[in-house]
Order: structure tokens, then sequence, then C-alpha cells
């Protein structure tokens, strides 16, 4: 039998209640989403909440409502992820709120953090993720680019939003969109690759 693994087919199995499927389809996804985690929580909340805990919520979720999941064009499963951890990080900085002024943070159990509660099981992707050092170099990388450029590369390749979808994002033209999205691809891998422009 041939082996399902474009998304659409992992989401029907997952809907069938394949929970490899599932852990095949996260993993696929893992690394762009931890990088629009890492943005999305912005330099504030990075410091109470780790992209880790966005990961796994998002995970839980994702799962819990895979039947709300309808495909409408390429991109789609990553755009339907990213609106969950959209959500997953206003509720986390609401709630973060909440708790520095009551006095208390609450995060995942880590090495930077033992005493925090377990996460819902041990594979997770915040122990995957931090064990990556090719993601953290990336995302260094990202760091070093100019906003706009750092954002339409998020947009496109993160995201998977089309040039028209960015072009609106980002109140700019099409050819406009593309030409800068080709400049800020040209320069992470000018900063990939160690050279200067």
């Amino acid at each position: 039998m041939e082996s399902q693994t474009s998304t659409h087919d992992l989401v029907e199995l997952v809907k069938q209640g394949d929970h490899d499927a599932f852990r095949r389809l996260f993993d696929k996804y893992r690394p762009r989403l931890a990088v629009l985690a890492h943005y999305k929580l912005g330099s504030q909340l990075r410091r109470d909440a780790d992209v880790d805990d966005i990961l796994q919520e998002t995970l839980l979720r994702a799962y819990r409502h895979i039947d709300q999941y309808k495909y409408q064009k390429p991109g789609s499963f990553m755009n339907w992820l990213g609106r969950i951890a959209g959500n997953v990080i206003a509720e986390m900085g609401r709630s973060q709120n909440r708790l520095k002024r009551a006095g208390e943070h609450v995060r995942f159990r880590s090495e930077s953090n033992p005493g925090g509660p377990d996460p819902a099981h041990s594979h997770t992707p915040s122990r995957i993720f931090s064990e990556n050092e090719t993601l953290s170099l990336f995302l260094e990388k990202l760091d070093q680019l100019p906003e706009d450029y750092r954002r339409v590369i998020l947009l496109s390749k993160v995201e998977g939003f089309t040039t028209s979808e960015v072009a609106e994002r980002l109140g700019k033209t099409s050819e406009a969109t593309a030409l800068l999205l080709h400049r800020a691809i040209k320069r992470l891998r000018s900063l990939q690759e160690g050279r200067k422009e």
C-alpha cells in the first residue's frame, strides 16, 4: 500500500482516528509553526512564554478540533494552524498579564522550569524544537533582516499566503510584493552563507 503523506490525506486519516497520522502531520508543519509562533509572540511575551508552550497547546487544540478543518486551497492547513497559534498566544498574553498582576508565572515543566506542570506527553514539540539547532540558527538570521523583509518571508514562506494575499496584507501591489520577497530571500540566503551584501 502506498504511503499517505499529503496534508489532505493525513488530515483525512486523523479524522478517522489515526494518531500516527497526526504525529506525522504535526511533524511536517512543526518547523514553520515554530517560526510563526516565535514572531507572533513578540519580544515581550517571549520573556514570559516559550514557543514550546505555544506549540504544545496548538497541537492539542488542532487535534481536538481537526473535524472543524476544511480544505480550501493549498496552504489552508498552515493558515488554520497559524490561527490556532494566534489564539493560543492571545490567550496566553491575557493570562500572563493576569498572573503578573497576581505575582505568578505558569509555564510547562522544562529544564528551566522544573516546577511547572507536565505537558500532555513526553515527546512534546518543545523538546523537538529545543533539539533542533538549525531552527534556532534560522530564527537568528531572520532576526537580522529588516522588519519588512522578515514580514514578507513570514507571510509568504511560513504562513503560506499567496503573493496577492501578502500584497493585500502589506498594502502593496503584487509586483512590489514579489520584488520585496525576492530581495528578502536573497538577503536571507546571504546571511545564511555568511556573505556581506
